[in-house]
């Protein structure tokens, strides 16, 4: 009897650990992070925002995309939970959902404690608003950011209307990325609407120095200066 009760326990461990495994296996899938915010060990949550972003409709299964139904109860979490300092975005996107992505950026900006974002790779379209929407943004050196008009999908109703709530639309991103950032307004539509610098398409793209220099991003730099600048407002905050 004595032996069959210690062969129950040494069988319960694994399965415990397996069952460990397979949530962070599973956040890691889908959030991109170790743990749940509930069990997030640092004082600063790392976020990132990769791929496309998703909103309302599914993404193509082929393509990697960021779901604004995970990342919204993230930042909210965030908010409240009292053992996260700050929070770090790293962005690689080719943009997405406007809606989705002025939501998530909405968030970002309103949050009470320190945020820094850091561009890798590219920060393109919607994903503009969203690294703009940090207290502190850095680019790294080797990437950069797509400015351009709105695009829409799918069937277009041909009236003024349609044109009207495209312009309004526009406008709506445009007045964010002027309130978060040091960016001019009548710089931004000029980039947006250039038709000489992209091949195929009209718009502008940014490399890192375009990007601080517009106003857009605050300064060049990697993960290192994005922790440091965000300790950094940690200590100010906490001695306020």
């Amino acid at each position: 009897m004595s032996n069959f009760q210690n062969n129950n326990v040494e069988q319960d461990e694994p399965i415990e650990n397996a069952d460990t495994n397979g949530d962070t296996n599973e956040n890691i899938k889908e959030l991109g992070v170790v743990n749940s915010v509930g069990e997030f060990k640092s004082d600063i949550l790392c976020l990132p925002i990769i791929g496309i972003i998703e909103g309302h409709t599914f993404g193509s299964p082929n393509e990697k995309t960021t779901k604004y139904e995970h990342i919204i109860p993230q930042l909210t979490s965030v908010e409240q939970n009292d053992d996260i300092k700050g929070l770090l975005i790293i962005l690689n996107t080719v943009g997405g959902d406007v809606e989705a992505g002025l939501a998530i950026a909405e968030l970002i900006a309103t949050l009470s404690k320190p945020t820094v974002s850091l561009v890798l790779g590219g920060g393109h379209s919607i994903g503009i608003p969203l690294a703009t929407a940090a207290n502190y943004s850095f680019i790294a050196e080797s990437a950069t950011m797509i400015l351009h008009p709105i695009r829409m999908t799918g069937m277009i109703i041909g009236a003024e209307p349609t044109y009207e709530y495209f312009r309004r639309m526009q406008d709506r991103i445009i007045d964010f990325i002027i309130r978060t950032s040091n960016a001019d307004r009548d710089n931004i539509l000029r980039l947006m609407n250039c038709t000489d610098n992209m091949s195929n398409d009209v718009g502008t793209v940014l490399f890192s120095k375009d990007a601080v220099k517009a106003g857009l991003m605050h300064e060049i730099g990697g993960l290192n200066k994005s922790l440091a600048k965000l300790y950094e407002m940690i200590n100010e905050r906490n001695k306020k």
